[in-house]
């Protein structure tokens, strides 16, 4: 693949790269081409800020799971149908990634206010479905593995499937993988690639359900390598439908691309329709700014630190993206966070979030999930503007909603949220901005608030 225009997820192998040749840019031009759906009239006199008016910062964990080391487990398999590609000393690397990294990993992320998304491949690498029974392991180690997850994990980040097995493609209708090992029958490379929007859909409801089965919570997917990168259409319509099939998911989201050039990171909110009814939809592409430059997805390639913010903290990937305003969401694959027990990868990650909360004041962490809801809210929501008097319809709710209009000196906003008067308190220092709260200067009047479905009313 052409990383001059485009680094997609798992770039791990040759092999990909060129059975993937030339088709970068026309990855490029179907997201660019997907249905955005409806689009609300919105006041140009209405302007929507980040959140708080910070710019949201998200990891993005890929290759997780409950105890399978995904790269000890999925190398032989990758082997079988590229033995070219994969000789990597698969028998080295440790069969389990532990729960007591798990543990130590979640505590340290709770202590620095980190947010993101934590795979859980629910049948990894074909060793055993986790709603089920992990061969290898004891009944209790698979329990306690998913209760730390749901205890510990969940509160912070979502959970996504990173599809079934993310090696061999299973039939769903027999829950084995299919006999085949080339790659059309892999989940990371061709199976995906010409299959319908209802193929899919049945594909990732039924990942979807193990998950459910074990009682985590998900609201949207992450795709494993290449899978659906030449029918992105129907990738995102499948995600839509299934998660709201399957947990009746609002607002659907999921990761496909990472962009490292100069191109928009900004999330891509797809298939909007209904938004005047009972029923709106749409579904959001949450896309990553950074390579994996952590750990590497098989815990075997060292990462650098300087690549994503640099000792001075002036240069590095995270600070272009965060000068421009856009979600700063980096990626990372579990296997290289633990690095076979050496912790590099976190070790990393630990100093990149140092540096960057050494350099900036306005950040704020947030969960796909959340950054989604935001995005949604932000391009769906209509806004008319009449005289002083502001009008929100909003067919999704966001929490920490921030707006900027022009105001004379002086004036002081008043809201009404659903027809009932809500309490605003002014702040002299803007960095403090958070729900229930605005600032002004002598020409605009910033506020933020939690905003809820349905209309509201401000008046300046």
């Amino acid at each position: 693949m052409s990383a001059r225009n485009q680094m997609t997820r798992r770039q791990f192998v040759k092999a990909a790269a060129v059975a993937a040749a030339g088709t970068v840019l026309l990855n490029t031009e179907l997201a660019s081409a997907q249905d955005k759906g409806e689009r609300p009239f919105q006041s140009p006199d209405v302007t929507i800020l980040n959140p708080r008016n910070r710019v949201p910062v998200s990891l993005i964990i890929d290759d997780s799971t409950c105890l399978v080391n995904m790269a000890h487990f999925g190398i032989p398999q990758f082997a079988q149908t590229w033995p070219d590609n994969y000789k990597q000393p698969w028998r080295t690397l440790p069969r389990e990634i532990p729960d007591s990294f798990v543990r130590k990993f979640a505590l340290w992320c709770k202590e620095q206010g980190v947010k993101g998304k934590y795979s859980i491949v629910p049948y990894p690498a074909c060793v055993g479905r986790l709603d089920r029974f992990l061969p290898g392991w004891t009944e209790k180690e698979l329990r306690d593995s998913i209760n730390l997850v749901r205890e510990l994990i969940t509160p912070d980040w979502d959970i996504h499937p990173e599809m079934v097995t993310h090696t061999r493609v299973i039939d769903t209708k027999t829950g084995h993988p299919y006999p085949q090992t080339t790659q059309d029958f892999m989940e990371n490379w061709g199976w995906s690639q010409d299959k319908s929007a209802e193929v899919l859909t049945d594909y990732m409801t039924y990942a979807l359900r193990i998950l459910k089965n074990i009682g985590l919570p998900c609201e949207g997917i992450t795709t494993p390598g290449g899978f659906g990168s030449r029918n992105m259409d129907n990738l995102a319509k499948a995600t839509l439908q299934s998660c709201r099939d399957v947990f009746g998911t609002e607002i659907p989201h999921y990761f496909r691309d990472l962009f490292t050039d100069d191109r928009s990171v900004a999330p891509l909110v797809q298939y909007a329709s209904g938004l005047a009814g009972d029923d709106p939809k749409c579904v959001v592409s949450i896309i990553g700014c950074t390579g994996d430059w952590f750990g590497g997805w098989d815990g075997l390639e060292r990462g650098s630190v300087d690549k994503l913010i640099t000792q001075d903290l002036n240069a590095g990937r995270l600070p272009q993206v965060i000068e421009k305003g856009e979600p700063a969401i980096m990626v990372c694959h579990w296997p290289g966070i633990y690095f076979n027990g050496e912790e590099v990868g976190f070790n990393i990650f630990k100093e990149v979030v140092r540096r960057l909360h050494a350099r900036y004041d306005n950040l704020i962490w947030m969960k796909l999930s959340e950054i989604a809801r935001y995005w949604a809210a932000k391009e769906l929501t209509r806004i008319d503007k009449e005289g002083s008097k502001v009008t929100f319809t909003a067919p999704f709710a966001a929490t920490r909603f921030t707006v900027r209009l022009d105001a004379p000196a002086g004036a002081a906003p008043k809201l009404n949220l659903n027809g009932k008067p809500a309490e605003l308190r002014r702040l002299v220092n803007p960095m403090e901005l958070n729900s229930g709260c605005w600032c002004a200067n002598d020409q605009a009047v910033t506020l933020c608030f939690d905003l809820p479905k349905g209309k509201s009313t401000l008046e300046v």
